[in-house]
This record gives structure tokens, sequence and C-alpha cells, in this order.
């Protein structure tokens, strides 16, 4: 009886548990992370250098990548892949679609597969 109100009680404390938080929660090194994308770790270190992300830090300082950060990496991957933008490009389309959002505008056609709901921009 005792371990199925414990069970009850976990799920239910999931089920409450707030998903910003989930995707902010720096869980993939460096390297799963690149595995992810499909780079070399020495492209999301150009990117930090960059600052278009910016990976928490363990104690041991190794760099450990959120959910929402490989989110913008992937839309990062997007413009640069698919619509050939550059880096300085990346920076500006992203702010703009995301200023664009928060005005309840919709994105250019081209950029609608682009979801910047969740980045920070």
């Amino acid at each position: 009886m005792k371990v199925k109100s414990r069970d009850t009680a976990a799920a239910s404390a999931a089920t409450n548990h707030n998903s910003s938080l989930d995707l902010d929660k720096p869980i993939f090194t460096l390297s799963v992370a690149s595995e992810i994308l499909e780079v070399h770790p020495r492209t999301l270190m150009m990117y930090e250098h960059l600052s278009m992300i910016q990976p928490k830090r363990t104690v041991t300082n190794r760099r450990r990548y959120s959910r929402r950060d490989v989110m913008k990496l992937q839309a990062i991957q997007t413009l640069t892949r698919e619509h050939r933008v550059n880096l300085a490009g990346v920076r500006y389309i992203l702010a703009l679609l995301k200023r664009l959002q928060n005005a309840g505008v919709d994105p250019p056609e081209d950029l609608k597969n682009l979801d910047v709901s969740q980045l920070d921009v």
C-alpha cells in the first residue's frame, strides 16, 4: 500500500514539474551534444566563443548543454545549412523571429519551420 502511494506521489510530482526547468537542465556533454547535432565538438566551442550559445559549466569547468541549447543549435544549423546564412545573419534572423513572435506576427514562409518560442535569443 505504501509503495503504491509513493508511486502516485512521484507521478504527480513529475507532472507538476515545470517543463521550462527540464529544458534548462544541463545534461549533455560536449561530445554528446556534438554527436546529436552531427558536428565536430570544435564547432560547438566556436559557437560558444562567438557568444551564440552559453553552455553551463560544472565545478570542474566541463561544458554541459541543456535541451534548450541543443534546440538553439539546431536552429543555427538550419539557417546555416539550408538557408546558407552566415553566423552574423543567424544571430540577426533569430532575434527578428523572436520579436515577430512576441508581436504576434507570422514569420516569413521560408522560416515557418523554425520555432523560436522556446529559445533564448
